[in-house]
């Protein structure tokens, strides 16, 4: 898709400037353009028929004064105010305007998106990442037209920096785009269509795509290790589980494991704690968490960090039958303790509890759980931000980073000895599954935590972030990708 080159030739059909608000002359090809089309540029500029504000895009025609038909100029802002996330933003609002459009091909002056802050490795970094996010269509099942569709498809980068260093920005970046975008598809897709096995399947393809050891438990393996906290979860479904398991090896010796456990329920009813009408719409999006860490398996496989990585995805639907398990029951997880089930709908920490088990049996010395978890991070933290707990500082500062680099914000929740006190206080079992309402997102969590045991630990609910209700210049409705870039920076970034 990428062609680079170190000078405009101003022979093709559009091309893109970066502007911002300063004042003073043109330099380098922007006043060369402004020559060109005989000051026409400045004058358009100075009237404020061209703006330089942040994220707005003009469009000019060059009436055939040069080979070029016509030229973009995205507004940078402010300088000073440039970073980014700003050129992500930048570049997000460019391309959607693109793609309206129509445009197929483009050239992009890259050295125009550059800042003090921003240098030009992390511009190609953020036009790589942001191209295919922006861009992205959901692929639904409607009938198609015959009309076949124009997408952005060749991009040509000027750039006057080291040939090699952009093209390897633009190589990650374009990963992680894509890796999201991979985990979006899989969140939009339906639950009839997107089983645990179908799931697996696709786990599968990715191992095999990219070099990965890969295995998937059946129910009968589960059965004779003990997994009852997962196949308690499946009773009431006619749909077999699969436990998933793959593995990235990119160090000599299978040591420092970091292990990513994704919650893969394809969709959640609640089970006998069934959720109401309006709640159970949307539930084929429960699996966002395993999607996140295939997304991200999918950014590592193409980049092959120097790290070892242990993806776990524990997956099955929760439905009801006369067989599907009730408020009251005990059961044994693969750990060997007893829960005592208060709540169906709170399936998700049981799969959970069983794959953090799974996680540490392959070797797992570091653990980050990924889930649409809880209502109740929705109504602590909203839309936009996902709750994070965790049993280790260190670990959680490196997550923390990596989700400021990926500008997927992530709000830490506490763990406190009652919070404990609460999980562990069941009468019948060992711990209960769901102690009550009151912090429920950290009831969650807390529960989590008592299957990491002594391993460091990061829990990360995604309940709120994993989709999105209104369209944004990064992406549609739907399933949003949340974490894939997040997991995929921290394992790159992971230091021991």
């Amino acid at each position: 898709m990428f062609h680079i080159q170190s000078t405009i030739k101003w022979n093709e059909e559009t091309i893109i400037f970066g502007l911002f608000q300063k004042n003073g002359e043109f330099e380098g090809p922007l006043a060369e353009l402004d020559h060109k089309l005989e000051g026409q540029i400045s004058s358009l500029v100075k009237d404020g028929d061209i703006s330089s504000r942040k994220k707005e895009i003009s469009k000019v025609h060059t009436l055939g004064k040069i080979a070029t038909k016509r030229i973009f100029f995205a507004g940078l802002g402010k300088e000073k105010e440039y970073d980014f996330d700003a050129a992500r933003e930048s570049f997000a609002k460019l391309f959607k305007t693109l793609q309206n459009a129509k445009i197929q091909s483009f050239s992009i002056v890259l050295d125009s998106f550059t800042s003090e802050h921003v240098q030009g490795n992390e511009a190609a970094h953020a036009l790589a990442e942001v191209l295919p996010l922006s861009t992205y269509k959901i692929q639904d099942y409607k009938q198609k037209s015959n009309e076949p569709e124009r997408n952005l498809n060749q991009v040509t980068i000027i750039s006057s920096d080291d040939e090699a260093e952009i093209r390897s920005s633009l190589t990650v970046g374009t990963a992680f785009g894509e890796g999201t975008n991979s985990a979006r598809t899989l969140v939009n897709m339906p639950g009839n269509i997107l089983t645990a096995t179908e799931l697996a399947k696709y786990s599968a393809d990715i191992a095999q795509k990219y070099g990965f050891e890969y295995e998937v438990l059946e129910k009968e393996d589960m059965e004779k290790l003990g997994m009852g906290a997962l196949l308690a979860v499946n009773k009431g479904s006619d749909e077999p589980p699969k436990m998933i398991v793959l593995k990235y090896q990119g160090k000599e010796e299978w040591t420092d494991v970091i292990g990513l456990v994704g919650k893969g329920i394809t969709f959640d009813t609640g089970g006998y704690s069934i959720k109401p009408k309006d709640g159970i719409v949307g539930m084929k999006s429960d699996m966002g968490g395993a999607a996140a860490v295939l997304g991200a398996m999918e950014i590592i496989g193409k980049l092959k960090p120097e790290q070892n990585v242990l993806a776990v995805i524990p997956s099955t639907d929760n439905m009801i039958s006369g067989n599907a398990f009730k408020p009251d029951d005990v059961i044994v997880s693969l750990s060997g303790k007893t829960i005592e089930v208060l709540n169906t709908d709170a399936e998700g920490r049981l799969v959970l509890a069983d794959g953090l088990t799974y996680a540490k049996h392959h070797g797992a010395n570091y653990l980050v759980d990924v889930a649409t978890l809880t209502g109740g991070v929705i109504i602590a933290l909203g839309t936009h931000t996902t709750g994070a707990m965790t049993n280790d500082e260190a670990l959680f500062e490196q997550v923390l980073e990596a989700s400021h680099e990926c500008g997927e914000p992530i709000w830490r929740l506490p763990i406190t000895k009652k919070d404990i006190d609460k999980v562990r206080g069941s009468k019948m079992a060992d711990l209960n599954n769901s102690p009550g309402r009151e912090g429920h997102a950290i009831m969650a969590g807390t529960f989590i935590g008592e299957f990491a045991e002594g391993t460091p630990w990061v829990h990360l609910d995604i309940a709120g972030t994993a989709t999105s209700n209104n369209a944004d210049d990064l992406g549609p409705s739907g399933g949003t990708g949340v974490m894939a870039r997040t997991l995929a920076a921290f394992v790159e970034r992971f230091e021991v």
